[in-house]
Formats: structure tokens, C-alpha cells, sequence
């Protein structure tokens, strides 16, 4: 089985949750970035070692978290040795509205992985977009670059809809299989 690692940061948990499935699907190791930004020891040898990476981050004003976002510009000295480069990446995000600007994280997230010269992995899901589809289908935000979740500002970690947290899980499941297949 491949080496994954699921590095993300969750500000209320819900992102956390989702990271959790994504791992479940990947057989992964997760990594969280702490309330200050920082990495657990051990996780940038974890990352080098890793054959997949992926990246979560809770959408906050149309982007990452700032932990997030610290930890992405503390990616640089693996960049500058092209540590990372052909490293297969994914992606996922959660925020309180439906839209909430979650393709933008999602964006920064791939071009992140393009900076460390990664390949991306989408979610190669169809979204739940006809009349009877219901909220809590797989798939229902119709994202294919990663997985999104939506988690109302007043609902806990624990009430995250089984269909976001399930696209979470089949997008862990791929990268697995796609790094299965490249050995």
C-alpha cells in the first residue's frame, strides 16, 4: 500500500472530521497543523517520505486558514529542493455556506501542489445535480477538483452530513488507488 499523508488544519473540527474520512478512504497518516500553524514533530520527514499528499484546509475568507497558509509558505524549503516534485496531491476543504468560496481554497490548494511540481488528483465524481438529489448525497456541492463539505456556523463537528464526509472518503479511496497503480 502507498505512503499517504493527510496534512490539513481544522479550526472548529469539522475540517478535522472531514480529514478523518479522507484518511479512512486513503489509508493515511494524518498530520494537523496546530492553532499556531505548526507541524507535530516528525511530519516534514513524513511528507517527504510520503508517495501522496493531501492538503486540507477549512475555507476562511475566500481562502485558507492563515495556520494553513503559514504552514504552506513553510513548504518552500522542500520547493527549493524540488523535495516534493512528482508527488501525487488532493485536496479538500469545508466552510459554513454552500458556495462559501470553497473552489478559491480549492485553487490555492492545486496550485500549491503545481509550485512543489505535484500531480493533482480530482475527485473524479459526478456531482448529485439532478431533481431528486438530495443534500445528503455524494457529491451534492458538484465539486471534481478536490471535496468540499458545508457545515452550518451552528452545527458541531459531530452533525457534518454523512455525504460530504462519504466524498471525502471515495477522494482518499482514489488518491489511493491512483498510487496504487503508479507504484
Amino acid at each position: 500500500m502507498a505512503h499517504i499523508a493527510v496534512v490539513y488544519h481544522s479550526g472548529y473540527g469539522h475540517t478535522q472530521r472531514l480529514a478523518q474520512a479522507v484518511a479512512e478512504g486513503a489509508g493515511a497518516q494524518l498530520i494537523a497543523i496546530d492553532a499556531e500553524g505548526n507541524l507535530p514533530e516528525g511530519a516534514w520527514e513524513t511528507l517527504l517520505a510520503a508517495q501522496a499528499i493531501i492538503l486540507g484546509t477549512p475555507t476562511y475568507m475566500a481562502g485558507p486558514s492563515w495556520q494553513f497558509k503559514k504552514f504552506a509558505d513553510a513548504s518552500s524549503k522542500p520547493w527549493f529542493s524540488q523535495a516534493w516534485k512528482n508527488k501525487l496531491f488532493a485536496g479538500f476543504t469545508n466552510s459554513a455556506s454552500n458556495n462559501g468560496d470553497k473552489q478559491v481554497t480549492l485553487d490555492y490548494l492545486f496550485h500549491l501542489a503545481m509550485q512543489h511540481g505535484g500531480l493533482w488528483v480530482g475527485s473524479g465524481l459526478m456531482p448529485s445535480n439532478a431533481k431528486a438529489a438530495q443534500r445528503n448525497d455524494v457529491n451534492w456541492l458538484g465539486a471534481f477538483s478536490g471535496a468540499m463539505a458545508q457545515s452550518p456556523s451552528d452545527a458541531s463537528a459531530a452533525e457534518m452530513l454523512p455525504g460530504d464526509l462519504e466524498t471525502g472518503k471515495l477522494l482518499g479511496q482514489r488518491v489511493a488507488e491512483i498510487a496504487q497503480r503508479l507504484g
